[in-house]
């Protein structure tokens, strides 16, 4: 007779604690990432809105409203029209002068600072490193020390009270020298330029024809970088310049704003908004210049173009 013996009995095995779920930790990082992202954006937006708000004002919306709103009888229109009429219509002649120095410097400025930096990046010749050092000590001068000096040295050529008394410092730029010569480093590959030397091709061509294109973003960067600064100065062309019809628009804008304090010759009550007015004005073309030329700092010309 068999018997059968009866089967183990198992308890259920216990469950382990279930952990509690954990944040991503680039989720947790990016919280104090935004934020500083949000107070950065904040800081550099908040004048441009209190710009916007206050030409829309007139001078006794200014000191009674709220900065940051609007008031109940906004007058853009009005003040805009005021101000390209005012003085018979000087603010453009000043917005002209601003053009023609900002992007003359500019052009100037970024094609003297690519030929440089593309000589000390792919050129050899004795004291290179000793001149490079020299640019590399001019970056820390501030412009301010050098206005004296440029201005004696003008005044001994004949130059001040001219435009050129603003266009030629402006083109002397050590930082846009400095990019440039980082940027061609890597932006311009030694195969391609033996190869077009092999082709038979001039150091002048080839500089011109295939390295000024692949130094394009660089270029366009240096080109921004000068006209920001060229129409954003200020202490150069007031020591420069003594003739109002030679003004750039933030002299000009200066002198209004003096004179509406001062209660000058030709000053009125109503001068306060066209100053402030012709200071958005005056920042709609750099706007318009970075959105237009921003593409060319996404991607590099030279990608693809030589393989290693």
């Amino acid at each position: 007779m068999t018997t059968t013996m009866p089967k183990a009995v198992t308890a259920p095995a216990a469950r382990a604690p279930s952990k509690p779920r954990r944040r991503p930790a680039a989720r947790r990082r990016g919280t104090p990432l935004t934020i500083a992202m949000l107070a950065a954006l904040a800081y550099f937006l908040l004048p441009l809105c209190w710009l916007l708000v206050a030409s829309t004002k007139s001078t006794q919306d200014l000191f009674d409203s709220f900065g940051l709103w609007f008031s109940r009888t906004p007058q853009l229109l009005a003040n805009i029209r005021a101000t390209f009429t005012q003085d018979d219509g000087v603010f453009v002649h000043w917005l002209l002068n601003t053009a023609v120095y900002a992007v003359v410097s500019a052009c100037g400025a970024a094609l003297l600072a690519a030929a440089a930096g593309y000589g000390f990046a792919k050129f050899r010749f004795r004291g290179d490193r000793a001149a490079f050092n020299l640019v590399l000590g001019a970056i820390m001068v501030p412009a301010t020390a050098l206005a004296i000096p440029t201005y004696l040295l003008f005044a001994k050529v004949g130059l001040v009270n001219t435009p050129w008394a603003v266009i030629l410092p402006s083109l002397v730029n050590p930082f846009g020298l400095y990019l440039m010569r980082v940027y061609a480093a890597d932006a311009v590959p030694d195969s391609l330029l033996e190869a077009a030397r092999i082709d038979g091709a001039g150091e002048g061509r080839i500089f011109f024809r295939i390295a000024l294109r692949l130094l394009a973003p660089g270029l366009v960067t240096v080109l921004l970088f000068t006209l920001v600064a060229t129409w954003n100065n200020y202490f150069l062309p007031l020591i420069m310049l003594n003739d109002p019809n030679l003004y750039p628009i933030t002299v000009g804008l200066s002198s209004w704003a003096e004179q509406a304090q001062n209660g000058g010759a030709g000053a009125s009550g109503d001068m306060l908004p066209l100053v402030v007015t012709g200071s958005l004005v005056s920042v709609l073309p750099l706007v318009i210049a970075f959105l237009l030329l921003q593409r060319y700092w996404q991607s590099g010309l030279a990608t693809g173009s030589v393989k290693q």
